[in-house]
């Protein structure tokens, strides 16, 4: 199974796709590390990427999943994918149930403390308006709260894969 551990800056993506792993032993790649340059230094200085600077970086990730997808490799891959059509461009020709989305959900209030407490990440947190803004629900991911620990998310997590195999 492949997952994509989705949603707006500050859901902690990265710390719970660590704990994960950890626990499970999967592959991981972290999204940000496939964006370019330009993408980069566009949200450092807090410009929100348009669907035309996603492309190439969304590609690079559909690259990634389709290999991991030709090996059977279970694998847990970062990304925001806010809109559905960045969630189609991802899943593009990957067979039905191999790829789950899970979206990590949290109030403003949550998301904010946590980018206050954020070092040494190139995302503005002036971007959070945005995102949650363009930030279109899934009606089929995995919901899992991130109002507590990233351990009990990630508890919260498993419990809803073992559900799935039920």
């Amino acid at each position: 199974m492949i997952l994509i551990l989705m949603g707006v800056m500050g859901t902690g993506k990265t710390t719970i796709a660590k704990l994960f792993v950890e626990k499970t032993g999967w592959v991981y790649a972290e999204g940000d590390d496939y964006h370019p340059k330009a993408n980069v230094e566009k949200m450092h200085a807090g410009i929100p990427l348009t669907d035309e600077d996603r492309a190439p970086w969304l590609n690079a990730l559909h690259a990634q999943i389709v290999e991991w997808d030709e090996h059977g490799t279970n694998a847990v891959l970062t990304c925001s994918a806010l809109k559905q059509k960045y969630r189609d461009v991802l899943a593009g020709n990957i067979p039905s149930g191999r790829l789950r989305f899970v979206l990590l959900e949290a109030t403003r209030a949550t998301l904010e403390k946590h980018l206050a407490s954020r070092t040494g990440h190139f995302m503005n947190p002036a971007l959070l308006d945005s995102q949650l803004a363009i930030l279109e629900v899934p009606v089929d991911a995995i919901r899992i709260s991130v109002e507590h620990s990233p351990e009990d998310a990630v508890q919260r997590l498993l419990l809803s894969l073992e559900a799935l195999k039920a």
